[in-house]
């Protein structure tokens, strides 16, 4: 899990920075107009809106956007209609790359994608080219500092409600669980009075591709180039970004 791990902590700092530039707040308001369109404006009964509302929060998002971009996806306001797509391809080094989408033009956003691709060094793949090498995951976060838990005693509260994997780094644990897992694994751990920073269901890599120096330099050219797209939602990718190197 280490890959996975270097990964998700690039993408935490770099979430930071589209948060001071606005960007997330497009994203996670399409979101959760998608999450409501699909399974209904409650939250309790609909686990991908509650955690869409639950980013939004962390996020700073005011309340009356949230109330608004819910009402947009249950009809009671009008608004766009997104269209959820996935692309497949590879990066440079023969990174294998996903970008999930939500966009109300899929010609342009294919093209956008394709062009960003193949500017980068990559090359936009068919569906299911790269698919397989990504698991569907449960992961949770939990700031070491707040949790007041050594690592040892995370995996154990961790394991006994049913995760598959533990790791600490850069001051986070990070907690993998089996997409089915994810709810009852977070309210054991928030039994125990440990406070959950994020919890969702993610792409993992099965396996990862170590890069350094340039070549990890171009993957994250790649990676930036793609989230600055407004119909981006997420970027996943099998890299093993050794930050050092």
């Amino acid at each position: 899990m280490s890959g996975h791990s270097k990964w998700a902590n690039i993408k935490r700092r770099k979430a930071a920075v589209d948060a001071q530039k606005g960007r997330i707040f497009t994203r996670l308001t399409r979101e959760i107009i998608v999450a409501a369109r699909q399974g209904g404006g409650n939250p309790e009964s609909n686990m991908r809106l509650k955690t869409a509302i639950e980013k939004a929060r962390a996020a700073n998002l005011p309340v009356e956007n949230i109330q608004r971009a819910i009402a947009r996806g249950t009809g009671e306001l009008e608004g766009v209609n997104y269209e959820e797509l996935v692309y497949e391809g590879f990066g440079p080094g023969g990174v294998a790359v996903i970008v999930d989408a939500m966009t109300d033009n899929r010609n342009r956003t294919t093209a956008d994608v394709r062009h960003i691709f193949q500017k980068h060094g990559g090359s936009l793949g068919e569906t299911g080219s790269v698919a397989w090498m990504f698991d569907r995951k449960g992961v949770i976060t939990v700031n070491a500092e707040a949790a007041k838990v050594s690592e040892d005693d995370m995996i154990l509260v961790a394991a006994d409600a049913g995760a598959e994997d533990v790791s600490l780094e850069d001051g986070v644990f990070e907690i993998t669980t089996d997409a089915t897992d994810l709810e009852k694994v977070r309210a054991a751990l928030e039994k125990q009075g440990i406070p959950v920073e994020s919890a969702e269901v993610t792409r993992v890599p099965k396996t990862t591709v170590s890069l350094s120096g340039e070549a990890a330099e171009k993957v994250l050219r790649l990676a930036d180039a793609l989230e600055e797209h407004d119909d981006v939602q997420e970027v996943f990718m099998n890299a093993d970004i050794q930050e050092n190197g």
